[in-house]
Order: C-alpha cells, then sequence, then structure tokens
C-alpha cells in the first residue's frame, strides 16, 4: 500500500472533529482554566502510534483522496474501529472517540492543531516544538497540554501547511510565510534553524469578520471615533495603520475598507493574502519567495509598482516593511487617493520616521527634506493601534499630517485615548476623547464627499464627552 503523505489532503474542508469536553469551540468567553486539555500520557500516543502505522498498511489513499471529507471520516473510523477489535485494544467509549477523532485529523487536517483552529476565541497559536503549544486568548498567551507525536509528525503538517500554496519549508528552505484557506497567516521555521524542532507560528482570523460597530462594543473606540474613521475611508485619505505585533493593525485595515465604494477597483499586496475585502471589484495579490535555485523571487515593491500598471483607484499594503515604501507614497500622491497600509510603530510619530527609513534603506539617495515632503504630500491620517498590558485593544490615536515646518513634519492629534488607572482585576480603564482642533485638515475633502456634517457633529459629539 503507499505511504502517508504530508501533502495528502483529500479535502480542506474537514468536518469539525468530535473533541473531549475541555477542548471544545467556545464562542463567547474564553476558557477559565490555563491548560485546555489534559495532558495525555506517552501509553496513548505508543497506542495510536500502532493503530496509525496499521491503518496506513489497510487503507487505499488513493480511493480516500476521491471521497468527500465527510465519507473519508467515515471510511477512516470504521476502519480504526476494525483495528481496535481486532487487536484487543481496550479503551473507554471516550477514549476510543477521542483517538478516531485525533487520527481522522492527522490523515485529512492538521492534526493536533485541528481543535484549536475550530475555536473562534483564539488569536494565535505558538508551537514550539513537538511537545509545546501556546495559544492567545483575550489578549494573553496560554499554554496547552496539546502535543504531537514527535517533530516529524509536526514537520509533516507544516509541509502540509505551505504546499496548499505553493511554497516548501524544509532543511534547503528551512523558513515559510504561508496561510490557510480562511486566510489566516502562517510562519514555519524548522531545523537547523529551529534548534528544538520546527516552530509554527498561526495568525487565526476570525470567521465573523469584524465591523466597527463590533469594535465600539469591545470599547476599542467610542461611537463618534468610530464615525470618523468611516469618514476617512470613505472620502478617499490615504491612511496608514501604525501599531505594535497584535495590536489589531490588519483588523482595522479590514475594517476601513468596508467603506470603499462598490464601484471602486481595488489591488491589494500582501506577503501572505489575509485581507478580506467584501468589495466585488478587487485583484489580491501575493509576493512569491525564490525556488530552490535562489530565482524567481517577486517582492512587495515589484508589486506596488506592477499595480501602477493595472488602473487602480486604490492600492492596499498588507504591511510595508521596506523599499516598497517609497512607490506606495508615490501612488498615494499621483491620484491613487484612499491608498492605505499598515506598519510597525509605537506612536503615529514613529510611524513617519519608520517610513523615512525604509526609503533611505531602499537605496534612494533623496535628501531627508525631499522625502519628509514627498511623506507630507502623501499620507493624510495615521491611525494607531496598540494592545495595553491587560491584553485590551485600543485605537489610541487618530492623527493627521500637516505639513512641514522647516525640515519637521508637522502633525496634529485628531483623537486620544487616555489611561486612567486600572481596576481591582487589572483590567486598563481609560477614555477617548477628542483634542478640540475644531476643522481638521481634511475638512475641504469631507466636503467634496459631502461628509462634512457628519465630520463636525462627531467632532462636536465628542468634544462634549471630553468635556464631561
Amino acid at each position: 500500500m503507499p505511504a502517508a503523505s504530508p501533502g495528502m489532503a483529500p479535502s480542506r474542508e474537514v468536518a469539525p472533529a468530535v473533541a473531549s469536553p475541555s477542548i471544545s469551540p467556545v464562542k463567547s468567553a474564553p476558557p477559565p482554566a490555563p491548560v485546555i486539555e489534559t495532558r495525555r500520557s506517552d501509553n496513548y500516543y505508543q497506542v495510536k502510534a500502532t493503530i496509525f502505522g496499521a491503518l496506513i498498511e489497510a487503507i487505499d489513499l488513493a480511493q480516500l483522496a476521491k471521497l468527500d471529507s465527510e465519507s473519508a471520516r467515515e471510511e477512516i473510523r470504521d476502519i480504526v474501529n476494525e483495528i481496535i477489535a481486532i487487536k484487543n485494544i481496550v479503551m473507554s467509549i471516550a477514549e476510543q472517540e477521542e483517538l478516531l477523532d485525533d487520527i481522522c485529523n492527522d490523515v485529512l487536517g492538521y492534526g493536533p492543531l485541528e481543535p484549536l483552529l475550530s475555536r473562534d476565541d483564539i488569536a494565535d497559536i505558538m508551537v514550539n516544538g513537538a511537545g509545546t503549544v501556546y495559544i492567545e486568548v483575550a489578549g494573553k498567551i496560554q499554554r496547552t497540554g496539546i502535543r504531537f507525536r514527535d517533530n516529524q509528525q509536526l514537520l509533516n503538517i507544516c509541509q502540509r501547511i505551505v504546499s496548499q500554496v505553493g511554497r516548501r519549508v524544509d532543511e534547503s528552505s528551512p523558513i515559510c510565510d504561508a496561510r490557510l484557506a480562511d486566510g489566516s497567516r502562517v510562519n514555519a521555521i524548522v531545523p537547523p534553524l529551529a534548534i528544538d524542532g520546527p516552530a509554527l507560528t498561526i495568525r487565526k482570523f476570525k470567521k465573523d469578520k469584524l465591523t466597527l460597530e463590533q469594535l465600539v462594543k469591545f470599547g476599542a473606540i467610542t461611537p463618534e471615533g468610530a464615525e470618523i474613521l468611516q469618514i476617512i475611508g470613505r472620502v478617499r485619505c490615504n491612511v496608514l495603520i501604525s501599531g505594535g505585533t497584535g495590536s489589531g493593525k490588519t483588523t482595522l485595515l479590514n475594517c476601513l475598507t468596508n467603506y470603499i465604494e462598490h464601484d471602486e477597483r481595488i489591488i491589494t499586496c500582501e506577503d501572505a493574502a489575509e485581507l478580506q475585502l467584501q468589495q466585488p471589484h478587487v485583484v489580491r495579490l501575493e509576493t512569491r519567495p525564490p525556488n530552490i535555485e535562489g530565482e524567481g523571487q517577486v517582492t512587495m515593491r515589484e508589486l506596488v509598482r506592477n499595480c501602477l500598471r493595472m488602473r487602480p483607484e486604490r492600492i492596499i499594503v498588507g504591511e510595508v516593511r521596506g523599499p516598497e515604501a517609497f512607490d506606495l507614497l508615490q501612488a498615494m500622491n499621483t491620484g491613487h487617493d484612499g491608498s492605505m497600509g499598515t506598519l510597525h510603530a509605537n506612536n503615529p510619530r514613529e510611524a513617519l520616521s519608520r517610513c523615512e527609513s525604509m526609503i533611505t534603506m531602499g537605496g534612494f539617495s533623496l535628501p531627508s527634506r525631499t522625502i519628509r515632503e514627498m511623506i507630507c504630500a502623501s499620507i493624510d491620517v495615521i491611525i494607531q493601534a496598540a494592545r495595553l498590558r491587560d491584553g485590551s485593544r485600543r485605537i489610541t490615536h487618530i492623527t493627521e499630517v500637516i505639513g512641514m515646518e522647516g525640515d519637521t513634519i508637522i502633525t496634529q492629534d485628531i483623537f486620544l485615548y487616555d489611561i486612567v488607572g486600572e481596576d481591582a482585576n487589572g483590567k486598563i480603564i481609560g477614555r477617548h476623547r477628542s483634542t478640540g482642533i475644531g476643522r481638521p485638515k481634511f475638512w475641504e475633502r469631507a466636503r467634496y464627499y459631502n461628509e462634512e456634517k457628519r465630520l463636525g457633529a462627531a467632532l462636536d459629539a465628542s468634544e462634549v464627552k471630553a468635556e464631561t
């Protein structure tokens, strides 16, 4: 019989795993216990390895690949039940169900990761070798009891994930960025670079895409602040979303794109396609790493430059992290109003400095003043997102770029978040407030799109709240 292949997956649409109560999907509040699964004994994995080996000998993988996921699971379950009976393995019904789900996930899905992927409250899955798996729930990292059989099983799952997007991860190419079918971002790094076994990091996407209204409910922004963000997205301001790792930059970018008109042509450029735009006229582009000979790489800068030949109305860059910053600013300044991008920075002022640094590192021999003038002419608004120490995420700044005074870029804050203190449970207490600037610089743009009344009402309402 043919041996199991790491890339063999008859269908990605696998049925939900029947998991034990301690790892069942949670829809509302995160689980109180830090460990979400009882740690299994070595004997469990020995029994599983025995049954799995017998299954591979008994099953026809070529025929299995022709079945839909539900039929394939039923076929595997029938064969596993027969193997358990033939080998006289003594197990309770609950243990047998758990084992059946594990084996089905190994053959058809992503093995021990399946129960975690099915949970919508998990934001990140971090696998540090076969024996250690961490997750992030409600902004806090906690260890699970989940483990892999060995590093080879983990490596097989890494290869299965990346092969679905035409990439590979092995000794000759030990680092890989990829994505799951739902857009979740995946990074894998394997030995010899990862010393303690393959390290797999998955940034999960929620099944239900977050909206600005939901961010208001979570306290990330006030209704008035959300109204200002809607107007910024609608009136074609050029926007940079700045923040640290895990602060919600991509989520916020997705929220802003909801307010783009449906008759606009949008082109997105990403390293791993994770944006979820709802407009009908969207072209999605993705970079490509070099092949085994070191050739064929397509960089972000090449994608952004190619966008300009594709008649875009808006260009959206998933993350600006190199010399493509120059091309994005050029696009913003040459008729592609409403373009957006994200970058890593701790505050709006630092975001502007990083833009300048990325352009300089790209080899452009331009004076600093020229680069800063281009930044001022291109970027209208910087939105700062932050993950606070209690795990909550907040939009801390809505800042607009005003212009230059001498060699310095001048900005002004429209909206700020102030930390007041914390409660008895360690949750941070804060408030959003308007800075009371009157009319922001993009007021005329809002008037052009007949949004000046809404903008004025939102600014007035937030000022009244700040005073009270």
